[in-house]
């Protein structure tokens, strides 16, 4: 309220520097409060005040369909995420149920669901319908501009008539009136309107001539609504919700400019009382935001560690099933792992999960590749061991007992060689095969059944032999144990097979003793034979000293004979190791034939060097 007869310029100029700075404070809140609210509605997620369905979803979003006005961007959003969470979750649960029940993984095709359509038609008119109240909105703004234009040319016209200046206080009133009933205008137009307005308002204010008691009056009544007003700020500061206390605030900013100044010595006290109230409340959405913030940037810390963690995968190490398996369960824990962090910043929130939504595809996209190649892999190998199958199949009533066995070991080398196949077809596949060797097998054992008391009896004639080998003492003379003991050999060669089991542990005694005994009397002949040589080679020399030479050209002669004859032997060995198996009684005669060889070599060097000796003496 104000007084209509007092003329204190001063006075005037001070209401207009209190209105000036309430004006200041609530425009720059004003300012930002687009862009902090659309930090709120994109990046707080609101918690449902209680689960719902997704029928109870769409049936709430149609509600806001039809009254868009009264609903925030916030709500609208949450009740899409809230959707898209049962969505998501019933998917999930029947790609689990279709893998449970035997499918592979990478064959499921998820069902349309035919709410997501009705949620996508409610969102589509909701987008609609707010986007053309935004668009009535900035044509309302429009509207108000040049409703408050019209009002300052009117305040214009009443300065124009200072001696009606008193009887122009109604109008005046009744256009600061229209002027706070108008509120919304273009943000642009906001700060320039408003000093216009209050250039004007303030030249009225000169021209009238208020008298103290009105004034006093008015004064009082803007001191009660501006204290009210510095309480309901001031309560603000401990409302738990800091965004709707920010908002509040607003509105309050909003009544405390447009209420009229306060006595002159009250001015600043109420002013500083109000703006620290303001501080207060704008401080903690300022730190909310900061918080929301780092909180942000953390999310996206641990999203983008995730999606280096996938992209860092080595496929090169996936080389089996078990190992895709356990890969694929790290991803699985990956994702659950993501749906538990919060939202990144808003410029990133989109790009980090389109990162980690390619990464994810690419891993399974890589799988789904692997296991193509294993499965068509699997069916050749399926049909390589239907194969054999038909071949073993072919042989289990064959009664070449020798030439069958070969060649059935031989097919079951060769299905060792073969990669695995379907588990649906492996123990079906390998008990056809199986069925058929072991049919074979137990034909052969049975009629080998008569062969093997011969076996047992071969046995008993070999460790004979073995006996009669170690009755051989060392008293023995070396040329008669000899003889013994290639008779010896060859009855043990002419003996047939043992049984398998005993093959080489009488094997292993009887060569033991062979070369023990052929090890001792080579070694005792060999010295007869030079010691005679010696003596030999005495009566030589006195008869002719040329008969040394001769001697010695016929040594080397045997020399080199014995030397090419070894030669021919160890090749024939290195054959018949190649080919023949362990314990063939032709390698063993060999073997002994070479060692014989070896000693008789030695012994015709150790002559030569005994007439080396002989006819250097002499000279």
């Amino acid at each position: 309220m104000t007084d209509t007869h007092d003329t204190n310029l001063p006075e005037k100029q001070v209401e207009l520097e209190e209105e000036k700075k309430t004006v200041e404070v609530s425009e720059t809140a004003t300012a930002e409060t687009p862009a902090e609210e659309q930090a709120m509605e994109s990046t707080v997620e609101t918690a449902p005040a209680q689960k719902l369905t997704k029928e109870e979803v769409i049936a709430r979003l149609k509600d806001i369909a039809s009254d868009v006005e009264s609903v925030t961007k916030a709500e609208i959003d949450g009740l899409k995420q809230t959707f898209y969470k049962l969505h998501n979750a019933e998917q999930e649960a029947a790609r689990k149920k279709f893998a449970e029940a035997g499918g592979a993984p990478e064959d499921y095709v998820p069902t349309p669901d035919p709410l997501e359509e009705e949620m996508k038609n409610a969102m589509s008119v909701i987008k609609n319908k707010r986007n053309e109240l935004a668009a009535e909105v900035e044509k309302q703004k429009e509207m108000n501009l040049q409703v408050k234009l019209s009002i300052i040319e009117e305040l214009k016209d009443l300065l124009e008539s200072p001696e009606d200046a008193n009887k122009n206080y109604t109008e005046f009133k009744r256009l600061q009136q229209q002027w706070n009933e108008v509120k919304l205008v273009p943000q642009a137009s906001v700060n320039e309107l408003w000093k216009n307005y209050q250039l004007y308002v303030e030249k009225f204010y000169d021209l009238l001539k208020l008298n103290n008691e009105f004034r006093e009056y008015d004064f009082k009544k803007n001191l009660e609504i501006k204290t009210h007003l510095c309480e309901a700020a001031e309560k603000l500061a401990e409302e738990t919700d800091v965004v709707s206390a920010f908002h509040q605030l607003q509105k309050l900013h909003q009544e405390f400019r447009e209420t009229g100044p306060v006595a002159k010595e009250l001015r600043e006290e109420i002013w500083a009382r109000f703006k620290a109230a303001s501080t207060a409340v704008n401080r903690r959405h300022q730190q909310h935001f900061d918080a929301l913030k780092e909180a942000e940037q953390q999310n996206l810390d641990q999203k983008t560690v995730i999606c280096e963690i996938i992209e860092g995968i080595d496929y090169n190490e996936l080389t089996n099933f078990a190992a895709w398996d356990a890969k694929t369960q790290e991803i699985i824990a990956l994702q659950n792992k993501w749906k538990t962090i919060g939202y990144a910043p808003q410029k990133m929130n989109v790009k980090i999960f389109e990162r980690f939504r390619a990464a994810c595809d690419a891993f399974f996209n890589k799988k789904a590749e692997f296991f193509k190649t294993v499965k068509e892999n699997m069916n050749e190998n399926l049909e390589k061991k239907r194969a054999l199958c038909e071949k073993a199949e072919a042989l289990k009533d064959s009664t070449d007992w020798k030439a069958t066995a070969d060649t059935l070991v031989k097919l079951q080398k060769e299905w060792k060689t073969i990669g695995p196949v379907a588990k649906k077809h492996s123990d079906v596949i390998w008990k056809r095969f199986i069925t058929a060797c072991d049919y074979f097998f137990e034909q052969k054992n049975q009629a080998g059944a008569s062969q093997r008391s011969e076996e047992q009896a071969n046995l008993e004639k070999k460790r004979a032999i073995i006996a009669q080998l170690e009755a051989i003492g060392e008293e023995t003379e070396a040329d008669t144990a000899i003889e013994q003991v290639r008779t010896l050999m060859k009855e043990w060669n002419a003996v047939g097979f043992v049984p398998f089991k005993d093959k080489d542990k009488v094997y292993k005694q009887y060569h033991a003793l062979v070369d023990k005994l052929f090890e001792r009397y080579n070694i005792s002949q060999s010295n007869k034979k030079l010691s005679s040589f010696k003596n030999t080679i005495s009566n030589i020399q006195e008869g002719s000293p040329q008969a040394l030479y001769r001697e010695r050209e016929k040594l080397m002669r045997a020399y080199d004979n014995m030397k090419s004859e070894l030669q021919t032997y160890e090749n024939n060995l290195g054959f018949l190791n190649a080919a023949s198996k362990k314990g063939n009684s032709l390698l063993t005669e060999l073997n002994r034939k070479v060692e014989k060889l070896k000693a008789d070599i030695d012994l015709v060097k150790e002559k030569i060097k005994v007439i080396d000796e002989s006819i250097q003496k002499e000279g």
